[in-house]
């Protein structure tokens, strides 16, 4: 199992590339970034290659409803990042038939950015077959291991429907650690609990209580257990809910750094 650490796209320049050199001593094999409307994912992307360019990068999700495939490409270009080493995140996001618009943009994603892996957001079973059967990886978002487990089923259903070999699993898990580690975790979760339908439908499929879809430890034993759990994974995303600065970012990747 690998393992990436991911933030929120916009972070100050100095603090990404202080992050991404520290999650390189520390063994991570890639760091990743969200993409949001008041920031671009690849642009902190950038930030992390400059300083940290072993390792691999990537950008979970762009969403297709706000930036098309010719514009993503453009960034690509214009931010001179590697595409060997670039996982491009993609998905739906307020479409209102998400499976029937991913799988249209395919073609067009891959006019657009040849010699980029393209990762499907997937969370609903249609979603992650249809990740397994086309795309270069699946990427899950809130999910317990139980949940992930069921859901790289339908991935490698998908896969084997399409007579290929299942792609790389990827997941964010959430992590937060200290004593506010709790309170973290539970304002992050609520944000997304409510924020369209196909989040509403996913929390009602988990049935966890709320403010419990993730990691929320005391200190890096803890955070260990948690995260080894995620065996579904081939690589999980440790997403740090942190302070944007590189004390707090760091000691989050600390503790959930790779053995």
């Amino acid at each position: 199992m690998a393992r990436g650490f991911g933030v929120a796209a916009g972070l100050d320049p100095d603090v990404a590339r202080s992050l991404a050199e520290r999650c390189a001593e520390l063994g991570y094999d890639s760091v990743w970034s969200n993409d949001h409307p008041g920031a671009k994912g690849l642009e902190t992307l950038a930030q992390f290659a400059a300083a940290a360019p072993e390792l691999d990068l990537g950008v979970a999700v762009i969403a297709l409803d706000r930036q098309s495939p010719s514009e993503i490409a453009a960034d690509v270009e214009r931010l001179g990042l590697d595409r060997s080493k670039l996982w491009l995140g993609v998905g739906a996001g307020f479409s209102k038939k998400p499976l029937t618009r991913m799988r249209e943009m395919l073609p067009e994603l891959r006019e657009a950015l040849p010699d980029v892996r393209l990762v499907l957001a997937a969370m609903g079973p249609k979603m992650c077959a249809l990740a397994g059967a086309e795309f270069d990886g699946a990427f899950f978002n809130w999910m317990t291991p139980e949940f992930a487990a069921r859901a790289r089923n339908q991935v490698e259903a998908g896969a084997k429907q399409a007579s290929r070999e299942c792609p790389p699993v990827f997941g964010y898990v959430r992590t937060a650690v200290g004593p506010d580690a709790a309170e973290r975790l539970a304002k992050e979760e609520s944000f997304y609990r409510d924020l369209h339908a196909g989040y509403r439908n996913h929390f009602d499929r988990l049935e966890e209580p709320e403010g419990s879809v993730g990691v929320a430890v005391a200190d890096r034993d803890e955070a260990q257990k948690r995260l080894n759990a995620y065996t579904a994974l081939d690589t999980v995303v440790v997403r740090g809910l942190a302070s944007a600065n590189i004390d707090a970012m760091g000691n989050v990747a600390s503790a959930a750094a790779p053995d």
